[in-house]
């Protein structure tokens, strides 16, 4: 069986690549468009819509995020592509443009050391993107691209070759690129760079400018576009990327609630919808691309890479709300500060993690073993609480809604899948790295969990301290003190093998690394400092770092 989506989005292109090498140039740019209205009604995106030149540069340096007013050779920022079952997918993203000149991006590939042009797509102007896709594209060789505006912007890369043949598959993965440093980041690309993965993961919150997401995304892409200039890139959009401080998307619903907390998307849909296009629409498509509610869509998918098979899952999306859905009363209904409290009356039925489409989804996928050696799960967050001190240490947390260890029984469903599936679990968001093997009915009979640290860590940072500074149960071998069999704040069972409090240099930031070896069924978890320079001899990953698993 070959899992496909239930219904496939094809834009109109040529049916077979190997036309376009001779493909005479397309017919000439459309010109002079009047812009497109935004119809955000709360402020959103103001430095990048309507008449968006008339806005001033802010002199606060706090404030700058990124300057749009760019000369027009550089036009086009950067692309991002997959490729999958033979579909390119390439997005481009561009600064702002002006009325009078053209929407037209050109996609241009290189053949016997000759240019030829081979698509041409409309640049939406809320949040200033494109999609290219093209079918049958060849993955047996490297293919040089570069993404064309007017006569001079341009981006060019490389789209690889699928590494089928390699027996070690490579993901850099990394979360949290906090605005507290605008700054470019430099270590990042240096050391991804060197150790030169096949792929490159970034789990949410690369943007944390609320409302002026289409700034702060060109931002993160000159930050790092050198890292995926030249390999597949997975972005995943989380809670500070569409405006929110948490999530909990109940199925797209309108929240009232700035805090998002009785469930939904606080601002406008077409905001939201413009956040999803930026960071995903170069994703495969998704499994079922039936919108939510408010006419949000969905991007939830897999990809293979090198024989490895990732579902990429929106674990917010469907997630009920925690307002008024569960009895517990506080100064906020998403934390928990009562350690004596019973976990089971959180757990109220009907509460909903994934959502019914991507339990679905994910059942499909577990059992679609063709053309596969390994799988792994992508998504925003943990399926558990695994930190105890929440943005310092005197802020002890006993549970927190935002992490996806709540609700039980939807988390429950989700590690089962999982592990039926014999895959690994990446994520981000919680702003320290852990690795965690999951329990449902007994400890460690689910999947291992690899939380990867904050890019930046010097916002918000969390610790895992036990209250009682003691190691869990059967603690594996590690020079960390507190590893073993836990229970968090829910109740759910899991067993702590590493975890990086941001008590170094980095403060606990910097990126994880993820070796699969389809020779040896195993997967092995790297976590790199911020301040390490792999280029140099004696670079050290944090301490309890690497850990392997065995694949059963």
């Amino acid at each position: 069986m070959k899992i496909r989506p239930v219904h496939s989005r094809h834009l109109p292109v040529a049916a077979l690549l190997f036309s376009y090498w001779t493909m005479t140039p397309l017919a000439g740019e459309e010109r002079g468009e009047p812009p497109v209205k935004a119809p955000f009604k709360k402020g959103e995106d103001t430095l990048c819509v309507n008449d968006w030149w008339n806005r001033p540069t802010p002199d606060d340096p706090k404030k700058r995020i990124i300057d749009l007013k760019v000369p027009r050779d550089q036009v086009v920022a950067f692309g991002l592509y997959t490729v999958s079952d033979g579909t390119l997918k390439l997005s481009a993203q561009l600064y702002p443009l002006y009325p009078d000149e053209t929407r037209e991006v050109r996609l241009e590939i290189q053949q016997d050391d000759q240019w030829k042009e081979i698509a041409r797509e409309k640049v939406h102007d809320l949040g200033w993107s494109a999609l290219f896709r093209v079918e049958d594209w060849p993955t047996d060789r490297d293919v040089a691209y570069r993404i064309r505006h007017g006569d001079e912007a341009m981006f060019q890369g490389l789209v690889r070759r699928d590494p089928i043949d390699k027996d070690e598959i490579v993901l850099a993965a990394l979360s949290c690129n906090s605005n507290r440093d605008r700054g470019m980041r430099e270590n990042y690309v240096r050391n991804i760079n060197h150790l030169d993965p096949d792929l490159i993961f970034f789990a949410g919150d690369q943007s944390y400018d609320h409302k002026q997401h289409t700034a702060a995304w060109l931002k993160f892409g000159l930050q790092f576009r050198e890292t995926f200039r030249n390999r597949p890139c997975i972005s995943i959009p989380d809670d500070h990327d569409i405006g929110q401080g948490n999530l909990w998307g109940e199925g797209g619903k309108e929240a009232k609630l700035g805090s998002g907390a009785d469930g939904g998307y606080f601002y406008h849909p077409e905001y939201v919808k413009m956040v999803e296009r930026c960071q995903t629409a170069n994703l495969p498509d998704p499994y079922d691309p039936t919108p939510v509610e408010q006419g949000i869509g969905v991007y939830y998918t897999h990809l293979v890479v090198g024989g490895i098979d990732f579902a990429i899952l929106e674990d917010r999306k469907f997630k009920t709300g925690p307002k008024d859905r569960h009895p517990m009363k506080g100064p906020r209904p998403d934390h928990i500060r009562d350690p004596n409290y019973d976990p089971k009356v959180v757990d109220v039925p009907g509460l909903k993690l994934l959502g019914d489409r991507q339990l679905k989804f994910l059942e499909d996928w577990s059992d679609d073993t063709e053309g596969v050696s390994m799988k792994a799960v992508l998504s925003q967050t943990g399926f558990c609480g695994g930190a105890h001190l929440h943005g310092g240490k005197k802020n002890r947390l006993h549970a927190d809604m935002d992490s996806n260890g709540w609700p039980q029984t939807g988390r429950n469903k989700a590690v089962s899948l999982i592990e039926k599936a014999n895959a690994v679990h990446i994520a981000g968001d919680q702003h320290l790295a852990t690795v965690i093997q999951h329990g449902v009915g007994e400890f460690r009979d689910g999947p291992c969990a690899f939380v990867v640290p904050a890019s930046v860590n010097n916002y918000y940072g969390r610790w895992w301290w036990p209250e009682d500074e003691k190691p869990g149960g059967n603690p594996p071998e590690s020079e960390l003190p507190w590893v073993g069999d836990y229970l968090d704040g829910f109740g759910n069972k899991i067993t702590m093998h590493a975890y990086a409090n941001p008590e170094n240099p980095s403060r606990g930031g910097g990126f994880g690394l993820i070796r699969f070896r389809k020779d040896k069924q195993e997967t092995t978890f790297e976590c790199w400092p911020r301040s390490a320079d792999l280029t140099k001899p004696g670079a050290k990953q944090f301490p309890g770092w690497p850990v392997t698993v065995p694949m059963k």
